[in-house]
């Protein structure tokens, strides 16, 4: 595993725990629970993605066990599933006590999968997925109950609050094989879906088979990149080909600025 980390010298008495989680690795990040502030992030990368929830718990509990910035108490723990297995669905058509088909048609499920969802309030709709269960259990063992949501929620909750604007806004946030793709104004969601990709060409692909099923025009949408992707890369290049406006998201926090190891618009879901 590659380690990667940023620190402040910020004392704090109640220490939050925010912790994100996907086959391709995990990071962390411990805020002052009191004001927000931030003390340490730090990302745990695969050379390669792993093929199971079981390794990467492996790979999770040896992390614990090494890593001094885990071993403080924490007041509050929240947990951050990443993986393609969710489905939007509107609260009108929603049925919280038979989850399962909202998922079969886009998501390969087992009789023994534990199934579950976050509201999301403010675009009447709930997020349907599968979490991590040996993950929850490992962080309930170490910390006792916690709050967890899917990397989607999060995702979505935080662009709907940053957009201001009336028009669309084209969103890509960019993971190591798969992005994510948002478009909304201030008031509506219109899209949200993840495409996996292993070229540059898919990236291309998915970005304007999108603006094209929302008749959005690549010579005039603003499209704004958040995560694993700098302004050096085939995938930035390949976009800017393609697209006329492309710009990289800026955040409220200023904790990665000045820094070797991380871009200001990267971990945007737990650094924002």
């Amino acid at each position: 595993m590659q380690k990667k980390s940023r620190k402040k010298s910020v004392i704090a008495q109640h220490k939050k725990l925010s912790i994100q989680f996907s086959l391709d690795g995990f990071s962390f990040c411990i805020t002052n629970d009191d004001t927000g502030e931030i003390i340490v992030f730090t990302e745990y990368s695969f050379k390669k993605p792993i093929s199971s929830p079981e390794l990467l718990l492996t790979n999770l509990i040896e992390v614990f066990k090494k890593d001094e910035d885990l071993q403080h108490e924490f007041k509050t723990v929240f947990a951050v599933h990443q993986n393609n297995l969710s489905s939007l669905v509107p609260t009108l058509y929603f049925d919280r006590n038979n989850l399962k088909p909202y998922l079969k048609y886009s998501v390969k499920t087992l009789a023994t999968d534990f199934i579950t969802y976050d509201e999301i309030e403010n675009i009447a709709s709930n997020n349907i997925y599968i979490p991590y269960v040996n993950i929850n259990n490992f962080l309930f063992q170490n910390f006792g109950e916690f709050e967890y949501k899917h990397h989607s929620t999060v995702l979505i909750e935080k662009l709907l609050d940053l957009t201001t604007n009336k028009e669309k806004q084209f969103y890509v946030h960019v993971s190591h094989n798969h992005i994510d793709i948002v478009v909304c104004n201030k008031e509506t969601l219109f899209l949200y879906n993840s495409f996996p990709y292993k070229t540059k060409e898919d990236f291309l692909y998915y970005v304007l088979f999108t603006a094209e099923q929302l008749e959005m025009d690549p010579d005039k949408l603003q499209l704004y990149l958040i995560g694993e992707i700098e302004k050096d890369s085939e995938l930035f290049n390949i976009t800017y080909n393609y697209v006329r406006n492309v710009n990289f998201l800026n955040k409220e926090s200023n904790f990665f600025e000045g820094s070797n190891e991380f871009s200001n618009h990267s971990n945007f879901i737990l650094v924002s």
